[in-house]
């Protein structure tokens, strides 16, 4: 058979496509197989055997750990010393200097009333030291004899300035710490934030070797300091003697806790569970009625009864603000603690929507605002109350929230609240909505009589 002509292209040579073919590559189908840096695998593997969490400790997950960093959303200044620094999360800070001097004096005036040596502290702390480390949510990069002198520096300052500020006598004539109106106020609040703590049992140590006679309890002592800003009576006081905190922000927030917390079982009946209420100006338009009980036990106690909630009076100023939001910071980091603040930063926050929600408190003596204006104590409450977790089924006011929901919802509330907000509000209205009552009755007496005369005439 003959062979089929090669057809070639107009300008193209013929010996330009021979060319082509013999030098054009051959298909390739090579597969490029990616190996891992041997080198980078081995340090992974090494990072992986050997890394120990430090910002955030294994130490954070016991029940032992009660001394966390502010979660980041919490964070604002008043989280943060001003004055002092107590324990290690803001030691060494510039700001914080000016009292790392006092600390010093305080600890000699202590040495200088007491027989017991300055090495007596350190060797009576020294077998704590792996326990009370454990109590910080972070590594503390610190030797033994760093941290030692950290807890023993600390702890005698604070325990002289109890003792100073109980009895005045033991004041230097030029002691700032007492002359300066300023510095006081502001250490009752520090040794109250999270990130300022020292363990208590390691107080308690420090209190022991240096207790004198005539010293009653650390409990006590504290309390005692303490409610110097808050003012509550001395019997309440008292009562606090034997009472025992995990650090001085636990103790004083265990002081506001009723004694005998009723925690209602857990509602976990899809649909039946705890509801949030509403704010205060709806609440009151159902008919629903705030007021302030005589000596109650904590502003924590709150009830409701008969359509009315009892709320004890708070005072709201720079140390209870700065009091109650690390009380939150605490409960929502440790998981074996009660949430009590936390239930009540929630209802605040649940009852304030606006400034005149708490014009409303303020009228009812319920809130004494040494805070700023109205919005400023609303936006406070609503901060407080922001992001914050807890099962409000179980919390202690579930019980609260259900009944005062439960009245709101009834339409027979909410009608005979409309009829008293419309003519039972002021002495005006009720006169005259009796004017109108009596003139209807009568008028239904005449319609009567009439018609009795009418039939009796016909008979």
């Amino acid at each position: 058979m003959k062979e089929e002509e090669e057809k070639i292209v107009p300008g193209i040579n013929k010996k330009d496509i021979e060319d082509s073919k013999t030098t054009a590559p051959a298909a390739s189908h090579v597969i490029d197989i990616w190996e891992p840096n041997k080198e980078r695998q081995n340090f992974l593997r090494e990072r992986i055997s050997k890394t120990t969490p430090q910002q955030l400790s294994t130490a954070a997950s016991k029940s032992t750990c009660c001394i966390f960093r502010v979660p980041l959303s919490f964070i604002g200044t008043s989280y943060k010393p001003r004055l002092v620094s107590i324990g290690p999360y803001h030691r060494n800070e510039p700001h914080l200097q000016m009292i790392e001097e006092h600390k010093w004096l305080y600890i000699g005036s202590l040495l200088s009333r007491t027989a017991t040596r300055l090495e007596d502290y350190f060797k009576t702390i020294h077998p704590l030291e792996m326990e009370a480390r454990e109590c910080y949510s972070e590594t503390i990069n610190l030797s033994t004899d760093e941290f030692l002198e950290m807890m023993v520096l600390d702890g005698c300052f604070i325990l002289e300035l109890f003792r100073k500020v109980n009895n005045s006598k033991l004041f230097s004539d030029n002691d700032p710490l007492a002359t300066m109106d300023w510095i006081l106020p502001s250490l009752y609040r520090d040794f109250l934030l999270l990130e300022n703590q020292i363990p208590f049992f390691v107080l308690e140590k420090l209190y022991e070797i240096s207790k004198m006679p005539a010293d009653q309890s650390l409990s006590l002592l504290a309390m005692q300091f303490f409610d110097r800003i808050v003012e509550r009576p001395k019997e309440v006081i008292e009562s606090f003697r034997h009472l025992k905190g995990l650090h001085l922000l636990d103790l004083f927030r265990l002081s506001f806790i009723p004694r005998d917390p009723v925690t209602p079982p857990f509602r976990g009946v899809r649909g039946t569970g705890t509801r949030i209420i509403q704010c205060i100006s709806k609440l009151r338009r159902s008919g629903i009625k705030f007021t302030r009980p005589v000596n109650a036990e904590s502003f924590l106690v709150v009830k409701f009864r008969h359509g009315v909630i009892e709320m004890p009076s708070i005072t709201l100023n720079e140390f209870m603000s700065s009091f109650l939001v690390n009380c939150v910071a605490f409960e929502q980091s440790h998981k074996s603690f009660s949430k009590h603040v936390t239930t009540y930063a929630t209802l605040l926050d649940c009852l304030v929507e606006t400034a005149e929600d708490i014009e409303y408190l303020c009228d009812s003596n319920i809130i004494e605002n040494d805070f700023g204006t109205e919005a400023d104590i609303a936006r406070f409450i609503n901060n407080m109350g922001k992001d914050v977790v807890f099962d409000i089924n179980r919390c202690y006011l579930s019980e609260l929230f259900n009944k005062v929901d439960k009245y709101y919802q009834s339409n027979l509330h909410r009608q005979w609240a409309s009829f008293k907000n419309l003519y039972l509000d002021t002495p005006w209205k009720f006169f005259s909505a009796l004017a109108a009552l009596m003139l209807l009755m009568l008028t239904i007496l005449q319609t009567v009589f009439d018609s009795y005369g009418v039939v009796h005439h016909k008979t």
